[in-house]
């Protein structure tokens, strides 16, 4: 064979073989993978994922879909853990093993002192019957698959059954505990989807009693000024505010630039509800945070009053507060 010649057909029997052996694995899920999702929901201190070689970066894969999603959970290398790092395993503990063969000698020199120390063995394998299916309090078999390596030997259907099934456990585990997209959002704040949840109340800069100082609206321009001055935030927008502290409007630099240019006379005397812009575009406490980065593409603006329910201002957003967050397809009016 041609050694430039890409084979596409081994390529095509790779994904439908892996395909294939995954989708059948739905149908032997049952009471095993029932007590394994029950062990680690109830259990009180870390699930932790051990591996070696493959099986080993599936582990760590594993691990971290738990953390992210509501259940502690770390990777314990299995030849550190015999060099020190079984400190790490505690009573409290549930210990998911990853092995395809369930005899690979470090995983099994790991058992007894995983037991020893009282913590709760889960075993993810394709044979039952081998050392680590036999000790394990709770024993999830894929058994026993064809790799897809032409050789018969590189880890490949194994691997991705094992992944399959780690993610089926950590995703049924995420919904035992109503994980909700807020929780997954504190999760992940640098990340784009966790960004792209993000609250307002996560984001604005301004918050009551701190640095926003709402003025009332009765007032001179000249003396909404003096007591914007007041603020200690250092803001391009005024929001303005009627006896019941809840927003009638917002005077921005733009608006007093305006005014300056068209009057003749002193401003200071001006009423400044007549020159601030009334019911101003605004978001509410709970609001998501691309919501408002919506409203200030499609509008041009550059900040935003932050709402209770009763319509007071708590803050104040800006755009720089917002900027990488990908925005919702609609705007509020």
């Amino acid at each position: 064979m041609n050694a430039d010649k890409v084979d596409l057909n081994l390529a095509r029997q790779t994904l439908k073989l892996e395909g294939q052996t995954v989708a059948a694995l739905a149908e032997t899920l049952g009471e095993a993978f029932a007590c394994a999702a029950r062990d680690v929901y109830a259990c009180p201190g870390t699930t932790i994922l051990t591996g070696i070689g493959k099986a080993g970066i599936v582990a760590r894969k594993v691990s971290g879909t738990l953390a992210s999603t509501g259940t502690p959970s770390i990777y314990l290398h299995p030849v550190e853990a015999l060099h020190g790092d079984l400190g790490r395993v505690h009573r409290d503990d549930v210990v998911i093993a990853l092995s395809h063969s369930g005899a690979s000698e470090e995983i099994i020199r790991l058992v007894d002192h995983i037991k020893a120390r009282g913590a709760k063995l889960i075993a993810l394998t394709g044979s039952q019957a081998s050392p680590l299916g036999r000790h394990a309090d709770v024993c999830l078999c894929y058994g026993d698959v064809d790799e897809a390596c032409p050789l018969g030997l590189a880890p490949t259907v194994s691997t991705t059954c094992m992944l399959a099934v780690g993610d089926a456990l950590a995703l049924t585990v995420m919904q035992m505990r109503r994980f909700s997209p807020d929780d997954y959002a504190a999760f992940h704040p640098g990340g784009s989807l966790g960004r792209k949840l993000m609250k307002v109340e996560q984001t604005m800069t301004a918050r009551r009693g701190e640095r926003l100082c709402p003025v009332r609206d009765t007032l001179s321009l000249g003396e909404a000024l003096a007591a914007a001055e007041k603020a200690t935030r250092r803001a391009g927008a005024m929001l303005l505010v009627d006896g019941d502290g809840r927003l009638t409007g917002i005077l921005t630099d733009a608006d007093l630039r305006r005014l300056l240019v068209t009057s003749n006379g002193d401003v200071r005397s001006v009423p400044v509800a007549e020159c601030m812009t009334r019911d101003p575009k605004h978001v509410h406490l709970g609001d998501l945070a691309s919501e408002a980065l919506a409203i200030f593409n499609e509008y041009r603006i550059d900040e935003l009053p932050v709402l209770d329910e009763e319509h007071r201002p708590v803050g104040v957003i800006d755009v720089q507060d917002v900027l990488g967050i990908k925005t919702v397809n609609h705007v509020r009016d």
